[in-house]
């Protein structure tokens, strides 16, 4: 027997799926929003595929069914492409760019150049809210699937090469996932 509060809790979290985003004033595309959708049986419940070029990232719940969330990737030159495993979660995370990324944009991270600073996690940190870290072969890639402070970026691609989400989403998706989940991106 369903309780009461299993129910509504159900229900409310349906409703947020199924309602447009909006993060700080901005109204997602509803094709960003997450969706139930049928998907491709070649992927194993509990795995994430990211389609850059359609902007979604799919996460199968059961063979045939995945949850899709509109994101955010790398321009071009710097996507992450391959398999991964998620080694690390963290809620609201530090950051600091790479050398790669201080180098290529010195002015917009100044603050950064010859210091060992590091942005504390909070709302104004370009993680966002959640950030799940992608390994390879036991080595941290430097590519995350994050939350984002710049949310008009989901359905583009203008990162650094990591997955951008919207902080509801990414939330949402850090709560599904466990470490292990294994993430390919096309």
């Amino acid at each position: 027997m369903i309780s009461r509060r299993t129910f509504v809790a159900a229900a409310a979290a349906s409703v947020a799926l199924s309602r447009p985003a909006l993060a700080q004033g901005f109204q997602v595309a509803p094709k960003f929003t997450p969706q139930r959708v049928t998907f491709t049986k070649a992927y194993g419940a509990g795995q994430i595929l990211i389609v850059p070029k359609a902007h979604f990232l799919y996460f199968v719940t059961e063979p045939g069914v995945a949850l899709r969330y509109g994101v955010g990737v790398g321009k071009a030159g710097l996507e992450f492409t391959g398999t991964a495993t998620i080694r690390v979660k963290k809620e609201w995370p530090t950051w600091r760019p790479t050398d790669e990324m201080i180098e290529r944009e010195p002015d917009n991270y100044r603050k950064f150049k010859g210091t060992d600073y590091v942005q504390p996690g909070g709302p104004e940190n370009p993680l966002g809210a959640r950030a799940l870290y992608l390994f390879q072969n036991g080595r941290d890639t430097y590519f995350r699937i994050h939350g984002t402070t710049a949310p008009e970026t989901i359905g583009r691609s203008v990162s650094n090469g990591c997955i951008r989400m919207l902080n509801e989403h990414v939330r949402d998706l850090y709560e599904r996932v466990p470490l292990g989940t294994v993430v390919t991106v096309l």
